[in-house]
Parts: structure tokens; C-alpha cells; sequence
């Protein structure tokens, strides 16, 4: 790549860059060349603005064009800049956790409305995220639970680390343990909600993600045995073994899945009537959700 932008405004360049992201087939051509702009410049979105009729150096340019080179890679922008927002809150990323996305968002929903209609919001919860990653979903759950404790688990020690350093970020520390494990085998107290956003591509599906998910998501975070389900067929005894009477546990499921995962629930003694399935914002079923029986 020549350094085609030195000398150009911000903003001539910023569209010229969105303009070849577009062509180049991204999906979100603008809101890439406005973030990989602000990095490369050190910008929020209102600096971007008011520095608008400011031209680039060739020093500006050179730090664009690297990153310029990595999203066309097929990077993914939340892996250049090292941080993805997730529940409105940011998160840092490392090469051992998934990029969060918006549906996962799904999960910390059914979560909330299940403890809202149980009338336990309020209450001192112990929380478990098996198979934590960076922590988004549970770090999410306890902004919104000012009483409750969790406890992420995760194979990768680089996953915890991450995970970790995002509670202190958001000072949820306090509230907050991680414990390297294979999703619930090293938990013995017994908790009142169990979430998991679980790998469950089918093994022979992954060579046909986009580039952005194959390439730089990891591998095991992803790969979820011959049908999708390994993950679910461990966990969720595991799950129940843990959680109170009344309590619930809340899985993220892939396209497809939802009535094999709610049957593993069912099948393993999670209370049928009040099982629920839930989709994300593309109508698909994205959650399922079982309630322990009471005693």
C-alpha cells in the first residue's frame, strides 16, 4: 500500500478508506474506517470531528495503512484495536478469548428476566460462567446484580488472565473469582444461576466461518465435537449437580440446536415445564434456559 492518504483531511481520508472496505465486501465499511481512524489517530468519534479538516502526516498514515493492511487481512476490528464492547461495557481481548458479539448479549437478558421473575434480583446470588473467555457475560451480569458473587471457570490460563484484568478494569474485582478448570469440575458450593456460552460449531463446519472467526477466534473456544453438542453434554450434568433448588442454568446455543440442548436439560433431570428457548435479535434461537425442580 503507498501512503495514497498523506496529506488528505481526516475526513477525505476516512471516506476514501470506508469506501475501499465497502469495495472490499466488509460488512460495516464506515464504522470500521471510523474506528481504525481513530486509533491510528488516537481520536474518540468528537475528535475525529473537530479535527475533520486536519491533514495527515506521513506518520498518521503510516499507522493507518498498518491497520488499513490487517482489516483487509480479514482481522477482525475488535482484535486490531484489542478491546470489544459488550453490555455497554468495554472489554480487552486476547488471542485465547472469543471477540463477544451482540447476540451473546441474549444470554445476560434470559438471565436478568429469570431472576426478575423468580424475585431474587435483589438477592445475594452466587453466580457461575463456565467457560468465562474474557469474562463478558458474567463481569455483564454482576453490573447489573449488585449483590451477587461470581466465579468464571476456563481451560486457558491466557482466557483467565484476561478475564481478570477486565473485572479490576470495571472494579468489579471484589465480586469476582476465576478458576482454571474444564467448565464446572473444580466447583463444589452450590449456586443459584450456571451460564455458559459453550463451543458448539460442529467440527466439520469451521472451515466454512468467515475468515474473521476461523482465522483469529481460538480454536478449541469454537469447536464443539462431531454434532456441536460435546460441550453441553458435559456441562450441563456438572451444572445441575451444582445449583440450587429453583436455581438455573443458561446456555448459548448455535443455529439449529436448541431443541437437542433443551432435550440434554430435560434428560438430565431440569424441570421440562419451565424450560424456555429464546431467540436473539435475527430470530433465532439463541438461549435455552432450565430450572432446577424444587425439592
Amino acid at each position: 500500500m503507498n501512503n495514497s492518504s498523506h496529506g488528505q483531511t481526516i475526513d477525505a481520508a476516512r471516506r476514501a478508506l470506508a469506501a475501499r472496505f465497502a469495495s472490499a465486501g466488509l460488512d460495516s465499511p464506515e464504522l470500521d474506517a471510523r474506528m481504525l481512524m481513530g486509533a491510528a489517530l488516537n481520536l474518540d468519534l468528537t475528535g475525529l470531528v473537530a479535527q475533520g479538516a486536519r491533514r495527515l502526516t506521513a506518520d498518521d498514515t503510516a499507522r493507518l495503512d498498518a491497520l488499513t493492511l490487517r482489516r483487509l487481512a480479514g482481522e477482525p476490528v475488535a482484535r486490531i484495536l484489542g478491546v470489544k464492547e459488550f453490555w455497554g461495557l468495554p472489554f480487552r481481548l486476547s488471542a485465547e478469548t472469543l471477540v463477544p458479539r451482540p447476540d451473546t448479549e441474549t444470554v445476560v437478558e434470559a438471565a436478568l428476566e429469570h431472576l426478575r421473575d423468580a424475585d431474587s434480583i435483589a438477592q445475594p446470588l452466587r453466580i457461575a460462567d463456565l467457560g468465562t473467555g474474557s469474562g463478558a457475560i458474567l463481569l455483564a451480569l454482576l453490573s447489573e446484580l449488585p449483590q451477587a458473587f461470581g466465579i468464571g471457570t476456563d481451560i486457558s490460563e491466557g482466557a483467565l488472565r484476561t478475564a481478570r484484568g477486565n473485572a479490576a478494569a470495571l472494579g468489579l474485582s471484589s465480586r469476582a473469582a476465576f478458576v482454571a478448570c474444564s467448565y464446572a469440575v473444580a466447583l463444589s458450593r452450590p449456586f443459584d444461576l450456571i451460564i455458559s456460552n459453550p463451543p458448539y460449531i460442529p467440527r466439520g463446519d469451521i472451515a466454512g466461518l468467515a475468515i474473521e472467526v476461523r482465522q483469529h477466534d481460538p480454536a478449541r473456544a469454537l469447536d464443539g465435537g462431531g454434532d456441536g453438542l460435546d460441550a453441553y453434554r458435559a456441562l450441563i450434568p456438572q451444572a445441575i449437580s451444582l445449583l440450587r433448588p429453583d436455581g438455573a442454568v443458561v446456555v448459548e446455543v448455535g443455529q439449529g440446536q436448541a431443541g437437542d440442548v433443551e432435550a440434554l436439560m430435560t434428560k438430565a433431570g431440569l424441570s421440562a415445564d419451565l424450560t424456555a428457548i429464546r431467540a436473539d435479535l435475527a430470530g433465532i434461537s439463541r438461549v435455552v434456559l432450565g430450572r432446577k425442580k424444587p425439592i
